[in-house]
């Protein structure tokens, strides 16, 4: 991620409904992050369920935006992942919208229609920092497997947010296949 320099805002969003178990891996870790020592360019906020507070949050001028959630991509629980963001060529939302039960992708759809909307301008870069959900039922507490993984999580995105201050020349390449290769993807959770 290169925020633009020294300038460049980054927001770091905790997306998760807490009472759903392992739904809750974004909020808790965010919380985790908030305790750390972060560069002044960057912010931290737990938006839990949320969704359309994020998309005009986001409307404040961010040059990179790092979600963190819960991701089921069949791995194991509590396995991360770093994924890059594409948006779709046209802007158009390609999820139904329910002020209820938001996804990134629907907050991200409904940000484009926003940003057309009032002139703003959606962040240049967003990456979504994952983890495999082991139990996402009614329940409050994450599972061994998610809450193991939290710290991980923690020390992944401060890496992220390490290489974009160096200028690290990966920086502009897909976080999942050149920043972020086996060294930080964490898919070691037993």
């Amino acid at each position: 991620m290169n925020p633009g320099g020294d300038n460049g805002k980054v927001l770091v969003a905790g997306i998760g409904n807490v009472f759903l178990g392992d739904d809750g891996f974004g909020v808790e870790t965010v919380r985790a992050l908030s305790g750390r020592r972060l560069p002044a360019h960057v912010e931290v906020l737990d938006i839990g369920v949320r969704g359309v507070h994020l998309a005009y949050q986001v409307l404040d001028g961010y040059d990179t935006l790092v979600l963190v959630d819960a991701t089921a991509r069949g791995g194991d629980p509590g396995t991360l992942y770093v994924i890059e963001h594409e948006a779709a060529a046209d802007g158009a939302p390609s999820v139904p919208m329910d002020g209820h039960r938001m996804t990134p992708d629907a907050v991200l759809a409904l940000l484009g229609t926003l940003s057309a909307g009032t002139g703003g301008q959606p962040p240049r870069r967003t990456v979504v920092v994952g983890c495999e959900p082991a139990c996402v039922e009614e329940r409050l507490g994450l599972s061994p497997a998610v809450s193991d993984a939290v710290p991980r999580a923690v020390q992944l995105i401060e890496q992220l947010l390490r290489s974009d201050a160096a200028g690290d020349p990966a920086s502009g390449a897909r976080a999942d296949e050149a920043l972020v290769p086996e060294t930080l993807v964490d898919d070691t959770a037993r």
